[in-house]
């Protein structure tokens, strides 16, 4: 039997608002929340997992309509679903009015509850979010009774200190077949093949760098098998460019333009610049937000100089009196780094001919 494994998909969220892609983005989590319940239609997937956050915030009732849609037309998959800290129920919450498919369990106590299905031979436990917050570690040495199923998997949302905090032992001993987890944006495997972070279906920040999506198993004879799928319709991506003593304004936009053109043009970059740059150099970083979905420019460049040719060039300078006070120290990474950026105020500035 096969399962699909999602979390964090924050319907209605605009991830860089102010930026020319923003409303896009909020559009494309839609759409990448739409493929993904095609893909489980086309699997013929038995069970569908969403660990929390479906929604950035609490849902409307034409929005929840339109996921109710989407669930019913996979009416051979059952999805079981709970409530995150951002989309937790609240005592006037559309999740209490909506009467969903008959294809959904929604699993919506604050306390730990279940619910079976025999002809998968799989019970599913899990509670919702009530409140923005919840400090205990309610996950902790959780134990259930005896199951009737085969197998049994539990949903969870947290991992932080405010949002049920999780430890690198909480999930340890636990009696769970596997732990389907959401609420950290970027996937990652606590035990193989048993406790998952999905990771958001599409990064909303700029951090959440590198490939998302969703986790794809298979239950055979009690063992679970599972794989991490990438889905996601862009990624964040931090990008390295050198620099020169030849670079130029010019030679750089290109380079820029070709890399981004490399690593498509669909996807969402930090530039940063590294190297050495000639001296009196700049560059107009501004220009580079034109070449493509550039978010932000990191400039790490400093500049090519010789030492012994500042000392021959400026002598009786306040550069040659700078130079002298570091001249005998043994310097730490910090203190050089200190050394480089008063070098190069005293040449930005020509007091060092002073």
């Amino acid at each position: 039997m096969k399962f699909f494994h999602i979390a964090d998909v924050h319907l209605g969220a605009t991830p860089d608002k102010g930026f020319p892609w923003s409303y896009d983005r909020g559009r494309e989590i839609w759409e990448s929340f739409q493929n993904v319940i095609r893909q489980a239609g086309r699997e013929n997937v038995g069970l569908f997992l969403i660990a929390g956050d479906l929604f950035h915030r609490q849902p409307l009732l034409k929005e929840l309509k339109e996921v109710n849609a989407l669930f019913a037309s996979i009416p051979n998959t059952k999805i079981v679903l709970i409530a995150g800290n951002h989309d937790y129920i609240k005592e006037n919450s559309f999740y209490k009015k909506i009467s969903w498919a008959k294809n959904v369990f929604w699993l919506s106590k604050e306390e730990l509850s279940h619910v079976d299905f025999a002809d998968l031979g799989v019970r599913v436990y899990g509670f919702s979010y009530h409140s923005r917050e919840i400090l205990e570690a309610r996950y902790n040495q959780m134990q259930i009774s005896s199951s009737p199923m085969p197998v049994n998997i539990l949903l969870a949302h947290g991992g932080d200190e405010t949002h049920i905090p999780i430890s690198g032992d909480t999930f340890l001993y636990t009696p769970f077949d596997y732990v389907a987890l959401g609420h950290i944006h970027k996937p990652q495997v606590l035990q193989k093949n048993k406790v998952i972070y999905a990771g958001s279906l599409e990064p909303l920040d700029k951090n959440e760098t590198g490939a998302h999506g969703y986790i794809k198993g298979e239950i055979r004879k009690k063992e679970i098998y599972t794989e991490f799928v990438s889905s996601s319709i862009r990624e964040y991506r931090t990008v390295s460019i050198q620099v020169g003593k030849d670079t130029t304004q010019f030679s750089l936009e290109n380079e820029i333009r070709k890399t981004i053109g490399e690593q498509g043009e669909e996807h969402l970059y930090t530039i940063l610049l590294e190297g050495k740059k000639p001296v009196h150099t700049e560059f107009f970083t501004d220009a580079f937000y034109k070449l493509g979905n550039v978010r932000e420019i990191e400039d790490k460049t400093t500049m090519a100089y010789s030492k012994e040719q500042l000392k021959e060039n400026y002598k009786g300078s306040i550069m040659e009196a700078y130079l002298a006070l570091f001249e005998k120290e043994e310097r730490t990474e910090e203190m050089e780094k200190a050394f480089q950026y008063g070098v190069e105020a005293l040449l930005e500035s020509g007091e060092e001919l002073l």
